[in-house]
């Protein structure tokens, strides 16, 4: 059973590292071009889209599994590198919790207001904050992978 959970474990942490990579190489820097009205509404919608039901079992997921495979009985290396790879995921987490997501909550407050004062308060600090999870999202896969 632990052998299965930590398959899973690597798949989930590879999805989302890659699902944090692709917005931080190519959707993040593609909107940065966007006019400030094209930039925050662009990120609004998302920010609208991204928490629906298969990202939550994902977002879920990257913990839950490794956590399960610990509980389970993951030993020895595969233990200690699955520990780590579980504070990886959850330092990423409590990022997001306090960091990104007041941020795009602010962004949607901000509607129908100034978007250049908006952007201003949110580009920079959420990509930042988002390099620093995405950081921690792959470590957290190439962990897991490792004990494999």
């Amino acid at each position: 059973m632990t052998s299965v959970l930590l398959v899973l474990s690597v798949v989930a942490n590879g999805l989302y590292a890659g699902f944090m990579l692709t917005f931080l190489t190519a959707i993040m820097p593609g909107l940065a071009a966007l006019s400030d009205d094209r930039f925050t509404a662009a990120m609004r919608r998302f920010n609208e889209k991204v928490p629906g039901p298969l990202f939550l079992v994902l977002f879920l997921g990257v913990v839950a599994l490794p956590l399960a495979a610990l509980v389970s009985g993951a030993g020895g290396d595969a233990r200690v590198l699955t520990a780590v790879a579980l504070a990886c995921a959850v330092i990423g987490h409590l990022i997001t919790i306090a960091g990104n997501i007041p941020l795009n909550k602010a962004l949607a407050d901000s509607e129908g207001g100034d978007d250049s004062a908006a952007r201003e308060a949110f580009e920079s600090r959420w990509n930042t904050l988002h390099l620093v999870r995405t950081v921690l999202s792959l470590a957290a896969f190439v962990l897991l992978a490792v004990t494999l």
